[in-house]
């Protein structure tokens, strides 16, 4: 009843005039940045995060959300009309998406995308409500040997559920881990990895990190693959579902969230497993199961609810325990603490007519989505005409403007450019992207919590695992690094025919 009364009041913050105005710029400027080709929300929120930097924390968050939320559906009008997912999680909308569009039914998959994002949002919103302050209360009992392992579990999981190699992923995470060793020693004051520069005794700023992997990476990595050739954008009517459309929908968009939602709130890598989880299970429960490969609208409905509430699942753990499991959490997380904020157990209360008013925001981002998307999807689908030269050249100022405006200072420009083109190499050589992220963010607070742990212990190496919760956790660790060898054992166990 306490969390029904702060959600009361978080809407009375959020509905003010000048927060819902800065809700709905916040989900037309997500949406504008995310329905461009090869942008998906992670990149959206990095790009724009430095919008908000004028901005009180509460007014600043309630924009963020918008800009979350229209991220996520710009994605998906890319995936459907040009078969060129945003981020790995729209990749399964794609599948059937495109090929509605290219039978003249877009209108239809943009519609269904729209509204599964709203069912998803709202149903995982609800669980934010139901779920946070509970997990919220218990884990202000968590030590320091319990949140490391927490941490590692983070670092072994989205390592090993993204890309096809799990080398790759321990190297990206690597590569994180490094870059958020600059700096001093928060502990010993000694410097680290600077090179004698003053100018990254502070450390690399998370945000600059998150902007060149995401926006200047990948921009050099499009400008290097399409140097002559452009998809054409299929043109979209006004987004539409019919009678039989919303018979075969409504069941998908309400299975959506029973899938999305317990995976996002685990640390395991984001929404590409339930989104195919979720698509798996339309195709088996569908009626119409010849029509998938060819445009089943099932196999819209399905994945873009469960990713919007995988997304919310997401800002459980990243607001209850400061742990980001998706690139989109990981920026988020960032703006975070670009105000000096520390999401974990305690920030519901000392930080709660902030968090509900965002939580609350979450629900207003959504209707407005809804209201504001469906009838502008047409114009969101001319966008896709711009050429790629601008449209990409466009991407590298804001990029540059952003990074310059975090400190004012030109060494921030050349650091942006260097880790850039660490993001093109990374995508060259079949990196992924999200293990470094998390690497930077999560590195420092994983050290630190490590080093309380063994100064508890006296430096006893027991000291990391003398709580019951670090030791199930480490279990799970396990399970998540010899699965794969088991798997393999057993089916070469197997007889042969």
């Amino acid at each position: 009843m306490d969390s029904l009364t702060q959600l009361i009041d978080g809407f009375g913050t959020a509905l003010t005039p000048t927060h819902l105005l800065l809700a709905a710029v916040g989900v037309l400027l997500g949406t504008f940045i995310g329905v461009l080709p090869g942008i998906g929300p992670a990149m959206a929120v990095a790009l724009l995060l430095p919008v908000t930097y004028g901005l009180n924390p509460t007014a600043a968050f309630i924009m963020f959300a918008g800009i979350y939320y229209g991220g996520m559906f710009g994605g998906s009008t890319t995936s459907i009309l040009l078969n060129t997912p945003g981020e790995s999680a729209a990749v399964v909308t794609a599948i059937e998406g495109n090929q509605m569009a290219k039978r003249g039914r877009g209108s239809q998959a943009l519609a269904a995308a729209a509204i599964g994002h709203f069912a998803g949002a709202m149903i995982g919103t609800i669980g934010i409500v139901l779920l946070a302050p509970f997990i919220a209360a218990h884990a202000v009992d968590i030590g320091a040997p319990d949140y490391f392992a927490i941490m590692i579990l983070a670092f072994i999981g989205v390592t090993s559920v993204l890309g096809k190699s799990r080398i790759r992923g321990f190297a990206s995470l690597l590569i994180g881990l490094t870059i958020g060793l600059v700096g001093l020693d928060e502990m010993t004051g000694q410097s680290r990895l600077t090179f004698g520069s003053l100018e990254l005794a502070d450390g690399i700023d998370v945000v600059i990190v998150a902007v060149g992997l995401f926006a200047v990476g990948e921009s050099l990595w499009i400008a290097s693959r399409l140097r002559h050739s452009t998809d054409e954008p299929i043109p979209v009517g006004r987004p539409w579902l019919g009678r039989e459309d919303l018979k075969r929908t409504w069941k998908p968009w309400l299975r959506g969230p029973v899938i999305g939602f317990p995976f996002g709130a685990i640390p395991a890598g984001g929404a590409e497993i339930p989104t195919f989880l979720s698509y798996v299970a339309e195709k088996r429960l569908s009626k119409h199961r010849d029509e998938f490969g060819k445009g089943a609208i099932e196999g819209v409905a399905g994945p873009e609810s469960t990713a919007s509430a995988s997304a919310s699942g997401t800002l459980v753990t990243m607001l209850t325990l400061g742990l980001p499991t998706t690139a989109t959490a990981a920026v988020m997380l960032a703006a975070f603490q670009q105000y000096g904020i520390q999401p974990g157990p305690l920030l519901f209360e000392r930080e709660a007519d902030l968090v509900w008013g965002l939580i609350a925001s979450l629900f207003v981002g959504t209707v407005l989505l809804l209201v504001l998307n469906l009838p502008l999807a047409p114009v969101w689908a001319k966008l896709l005409k711009i050429p790629r030269p601008y449209l990409y050249a466009g991407i590298l100022f804001f990029a540059s403007v952003g990074a310059y405006a975090v400190s004012g200072q030109v060494v921030d420009l050349l650091v942006l450019f260097v880790i850039g083109v660490l993001g093109f190499a990374m995508r060259r050589y079949g990196l992924p992207i999200l293990p470094a992220v998390i690497g930077v963010i999560l590195g420092p607070a994983a050290e630190q919590q490590m080093r309380r742990a063994l100064q508890i212990s006296d430096g006893s190496l027991t000291g990391l695992v003398n709580t019951t919760f670090s030791v199930v956790v480490y279990a799970i660790v396990l399970v998540i690094l010899l699965w794969p060898l088991v798997r393999r054992f057993t089916r070469a166990r197997q007889p042969v025919g």
